[in-house]
């Protein structure tokens, strides 16, 4: 997806004979399923088309979509595997010091104490602690715990993240 794209939603397949689809969300902002009113599909062939959402409700640990005038199975299978996006300027606000994990990829590590570039983080994996910043620092991937006692200071504008690391978290 185009970094000017945010999903929010993976819609997985049609649910029930109306035309609702099940989703899997993207998005942990409280409220925001239920509030969207009007959303982008990008189509499994790679297009994309603008929906009304007539309807968004928890099921579990995804959510049940409606669109408007999707109201059969048949009409709602053109969805299946599709990313529900909006546009980078209507994604969620975080607190300060909160940070998106899209926002922070491409960024340089900095080891604080000798402002040498350990990296560039690559990705993210979570397990259920803090999430991990993935690197290649010296030829070796490496995961960077993405916690306040670690990250010294972010610069989005310099695409910075500034670390202090404890001695030999690099060589794990």
């Amino acid at each position: 997806m185009e970094p000017d794209k945010v999903v929010i939603a993976e819609i997985l397949r049609p649910r029930g004979n109306r035309g609702e689809l099940l989703a899997k969300p993207q998005t942990d902002i409280p409220g925001r399923m239920e509030s969207l009113k009007v959303g982008n599909v990008r189509l499994a062939d790679g297009s994309d088309a603008s929906v009304e959402i007539a309807g968004a409700w928890p099921y579990r640990d995804h959510w049940v979509l409606k669109f408007s005038g999707v109201d059969s199975i048949t009409a709602a299978e053109r969805f299946r595997g599709a990313d529900l996006w909006v546009p980078l300027e209507e994604r969620g606000r975080l607190p300060e010091g909160e940070f998106f994990e899209s926002d922070l990829t491409g960024c340089t590590v900095l080891d604080r104490l000798t402002g040498k570039p350990l990296g560039v983080v690559e990705g993210w994996q979570r397990y259920g602690g803090p999430p991990l910043m993935e690197l290649t620092v010296d030829g070796h991937d490496v995961l960077i715990p993405f916690v306040p006692s670690l990250h010294q200071r972010v610069d989005l504008e310099k695409r910075t993240i500034e670390v202090e690391l404890p001695e030999g978290l690099l060589d794990l």
